[in-house]
């Protein structure tokens, strides 16, 4: 998974417009790596998302974690390796905090 995506898309969870989801479950999306829905695909049989060789890390995750000073482990070795730099994260692409 790439750490490159700096703005999330028009149907992140993660965005204040988005009411779909609570914070408790943004937060249990935001434990991990969390593909963003546009860079992988879904298995219609089960309804589910599959991530691809191309997927990305969801912006809205990575943005919604560094406005609450928590980003997870792979964030944080990605950084390390040069392959994340939170400096460039959209912060005006406005993700939910609380």
């Amino acid at each position: 998974m790439e750490y490159t995506m700096t703005r999330p898309c028009d149907m992140c969870p993660f965005l204040k417009t988005m009411k779909e989801f609570s914070l408790s479950r943004l937060i249990e999306f935001a434990r991990g790596e969390f593909h963003c829905h546009k860079t992988g695909g879904m298995d219609e049989e089960e309804s589910k998302f599959i991530p691809s060789d191309n997927s990305l890390h969801c912006a809205g995750a990575l943005i919604f974690l560094e406005k609450r000073n928590r980003p997870h482990q792979m964030m944080r070795i990605c950084e390390r390796l040069g392959m994340y730099d939170r400096t460039k994260l959209d912060q005006s692409a406005f993700a939910r905090v609380r």
